[in-house]
């Protein structure tokens, strides 16, 4: 079996997903990127789960100011978000994600009793992808393409197989670095300087638009770069081959 990165000789009977190609890509292409997008961020439903709690948490507070009450509405719809996804039998990653974020808040809020520590939590962790998105664009290892790698059954091909890939990787994972440092830079003289009311509520009007912005460049990038190399098909053609090898090989048997 080939390794993440192990080049494979060309067949010069692949199609456009099994090698990178020069030409132009094509409707069909940007509609699988566009559709793999939407998966991996998790689409309507898991922007709507993720944004939910906070809302809730924001406009409670608002209304009377208890901390407490404000905490645990937001940490109760976020665990009801899960058991939904799990009734429903539905993936989970998106739900568990936002379920673990809204609880670290939670904690924070009521073990200082301030509503600012409810946000402080995804705030610290979204300076902290900002600068892991920039950096591992600047030292070469996009972050992105590693996130969405196995999305496209590519795994780390790109890294050394496909270089068109590897560059809209980098352009990509450094649009979102940039974004997310611009939105925390707005944030946090917030937290620090604003009351909390005001930091929910701007922490929730930027909570998508630096989102969709990011996920556009991310698609505008990749729509533009050559097509994946599919490693899955070719570890399957390459099991299926060697099976068939075997079963061809002529058994040798003492007389």
């Amino acid at each position: 079996m080939t390794s993440l990165d192990k080049p494979s000789v060309p067949d010069p009977a692949a199609t456009p997903s099994g090698a990178p190609s020069d030409a132009p890509p094509g409707d069909d292409q940007k509609a699988v990127t566009q559709a793999a997008l939407f998966d991996a961020f998790g689409g309507v439903r898991g922007t709507v789960e993720t944004m939910l709690p906070g809302l809730l948490f924001v406009m409670i507070y608002t209304i009377n100011k208890d901390v407490k009450m404000s905490a645990i509405a937001a940490g109760a719809v976020a665990v009801l978000l899960v058991i939904v996804r799990l009734a429903r039998k539905d993936t989970v990653k998106h739900a568990f994600s936002g379920v673990f974020g809204v609880g670290v808040g939670v904690a924070f809020a009521l073990f200082t009793g301030s509503a600012k520590g409810f946000y402080l939590p995804g705030m610290i962790y979204g300076v902290g992808l900002g600068v892991a998105f920039t950096l591992s664009a600047l030292v070469g290892f996009p972050l992105l393409g590693v996130i969405l790698g196995p999305v496209f059954r590519e795994n780390l091909s790109w890294r050394t197989r496909n270089p068109g890939r590897k560059k809209a990787y980098t352009k990509a994972s450094l649009a979102w670095g940039l974004i997310f440092l611009a939105k925390y830079a707005i944030l946090f003289p917030l937290y620090w300087w604003g009351d909390a009311t005001q930091l929910g509520w701007v922490l929730i009007a930027l909570k998508l638009p630096p989102m969709v912005l990011a996920v556009y460049f991310t698609w505008v990038f990749l729509a533009k770069a050559p097509p994946p190399i599919d490693v899955i098909a070719e570890w399957e053609a390459e099991e299926a081959a060697e099976k068939a090898a075997k079963t061809k090989a002529p058994s040798h048997r003492k007389p």
